[in-house]
């Protein structure tokens, strides 16, 4: 079975780099949720929450806004903490 790799940085840190099942994102349109293969997509991102399954654990970030990118079940996001 496919996964996602989630990459995300900010410009002081990586805070994650690793695996993930599933990732909730802050869309300037509302928030969309990113799952295996999903199709290609780079978009800006708003002030909220990322939230993102990694095995067992839910866990999340609050971000004052950028942009992310899903390519081929790679997730890179790069946002201001």
């Amino acid at each position: 079975m496919k996964e996602l790799h989630l990459v995300i940085v900010s410009p002081e840190r990586t805070v994650y780099d690793g695996k993930a099942d599933s990732v909730v994102l802050p869309g300037e349109l509302g928030e969309f949720q990113v799952l295996v293969n999903h199709a290609p997509i780079i978009s800006s991102l708003v002030a909220g929450e990322v939230r993102y399954v990694a095995g067992k654990e839910t866990r999340s970030l609050e971000i004052k806004g950028g942009f992310v990118e899903v390519r081929d079940n790679q997730i890179s996001v790069c946002a201001e903490l």
